[in-house]
């Protein structure tokens, strides 16, 4: 099975500073994640992330029970990138990158995710375009509401 990625890049105007502690903050993922998703942080979580903290969540992607998914915050290099990775969820593998660059106009805020769903080629076959449309629409959601909160 072949991994699959997706990346998108938005720019703000907003200094570097104020973007990376809005991001460096886990509690503020609820803001930048559809509420279809219904994400609720179960894991008691700090102001600010570091490496090896433990998140766990429960969203509910389809209609039904909610799912478990723990990630991972593996690395972080302040102020340019961080790592999740998934831990326990719907995923084989879940690697999001998650980089940020000062230009002359404010951040490049770069998100690079790969992936590789469960059942081998299978599972891909099953619903393989259901979750890369589903991606999709996720982070169309972060594009509009970093936007919104940063502002173009």
């Amino acid at each position: 099975m072949k991994l699959q990625r997706l990346e998108r890049v938005v720019q703000v105007r907003a200094s570097l500073d104020e973007v990376w502690a809005f991001f460096a903050d886990p509690r503020n993922l609820r803001e930048i994640t559809p509420p279809w998703l219904d994400l609720r942080i179960v894991s008691p979580v700090p102001d600010r992330m570091y490496p090896g903290l433990l998140i766990e969540y429960r969203v509910r992607p389809f209609p039904g029970p909610a799912w478990v998914w723990v990630t991972e915050i593996t690395h972080i290099q302040e102020g340019v990138r961080f790592v999740d990775e998934q831990r326990i969820g719907p995923y084989r593998l879940w690697h999001h990158e998650h980089h940020f660059r000062a230009t002359e106009h404010g951040v490049e805020v770069r998100d690079l995710v790969a992936y590789l769903l469960p059942g081998g080629w299978a599972g891909h076959l099953a619903v393989g375009r259901t979750v890369r449309s589903r991606l999709q629409a996720i982070f169309d959601y972060r594009e509009r509401a970093v936007l919104k909160r940063f502002g173009l």
